[in-house]
C-alpha cells in the first residue's frame, strides 16, 4: 500500500510587498527632493491622485511616501483635506526655533568648555569646508545646494560635539532634521543676511574657548533664522564678536 505524504505549505516570497516598499522609498525621496528645491511653494496641496498619476504608481505607495514626509515635518495631514507643504506662518516653525534657542547654546557652552583639541581641530576643518562649498547651485534649485546644506549640518554639530554627550548630540540632530526646511525658506526671503560673518564669528568665539560670546552668537544666529520666516525679516546685526 502506497502512502501519500503531503507536506505543509512552503511558504512563498513575495515580491509585491519588496516592490512596494521599494516604489514608496523612491516616491518618497523624488517627493522629499522636491520640497526641499522649492517645487512646491509653502502651502501647496500635495495629492496623492496627481502625485500617481505622474509618478505611475498606486495610490497607496504614494500614501506611504506622503506619510513618511510628514514624519519629517516637510508636509501636513490637514483633516478632510489631504495633504499639504507648510505655511510661512505655521507656528511650528517658531516652536523649533524657540527649542533650538534654548537647547544649543547650553551644549555650546559644555563643548567650549571640555572640548579637546581633536574638537577644535575639527571646528576649524568643517568651517573651512563650509567656507568652501558653493552655497547656491541654480541648476540644482533656487534653494541653497544640497552640498552646502550638509557642510552647514556638519559645521553646527561639530561645534557642540565637544560636550561629548550622544544624548544631547542625539536631541541636536532631530531639531535639525525637524528646522531644515524653515531653513532653507528663510535664506530665500532674507538674501542680504550675512551667512559667511555669522559663521566666521561662531568658529571664532567657539576657538577662543568664550563660551558666553559664543553662546550669544549662536541665539542670535538662530533668531534671524526664525525671523526670516516672519515680518521681521532685518533683525538687529549680530553683536561684534
Amino acid at each position: 500500500m502506497t502512502q501519500t505524504t503531503t507536506s505543509s505549505p512552503t511558504p512563498t516570497h513575495t515580491p509585491t510587498s519588496s516592490g512596494k516598499q521599494m516604489l514608496s522609498e523612491q516616491v518618497y525621496a523624488r517627493l522629499r527632493d522636491a520640497i526641499m528645491r522649492g517645487d512646491y511653494a509653502p502651502g501647496d496641496p500635495l495629492k496623492p491622485q496627481d502625485l500617481a498619476k505622474e509618478q505611475g504608481v498606486s495610490l497607496a505607495v504614494v500614501r506611504e511616501a506622503l506619510v513618511r514626509v510628514v514624519g519629517e515635518g516637510l508636509a501636513d495631514r490637514l483633516p478632510n483635506r489631504g495633504f499639504a507643504v507648510p505655511a510661512f506662518s505655521d507656528h511650528r516653525w517658531q516652536e523649533i526655533a524657540e527649542a533650538r534657542r534654548t537647547f544649543e547654546p547650553v551644549v555650546l557652552r559644555l563643548s567650549v568648555q571640555r572640548g579637546d583639541l581633536d574638537w577644535e581641530a575639527r571646528v576649524r576643518a568643517t568651517h573651512h569646508r563650509m567656507a568652501r562649498t558653493p552655497v547656491y547651485t541654480p541648476e540644482e534649485t533656487k534653494y541653497y545646494s544640497s552640498d552646502w546644506a550638509e557642510a552647514h549640518r556638519i559645521f553646527h554639530r561639530a561645534l557642540l560635539e565637544g560636550c561629548g554627550n550622544t544624548v544631547l548630540l542625539e536631541t541636536f540632530d532631530r531639531m535639525w532634521t525637524a528646522s531644515e526646511l524653515a531653513r532653507r525658506w528663510s535664506a530665500h526671503r532674507n538674501p542680504d543676511r550675512d551667512g559667511v560673518l555669522e559663521h566666521r564669528r561662531l568658529e571664532e568665539a567657539a576657538l577662543a574657548r568664550d563660551a558666553d560670546t559664543a553662546a550669544e552668537v549662536l541665539t542670535r544666529h538662530l533668531t534671524q533664522t526664525a525671523a526670516g520666516l516672519t515680518d521681521c525679516t532685518h533683525p538687529d546685526p549680530v553683536p561684534q564678536a
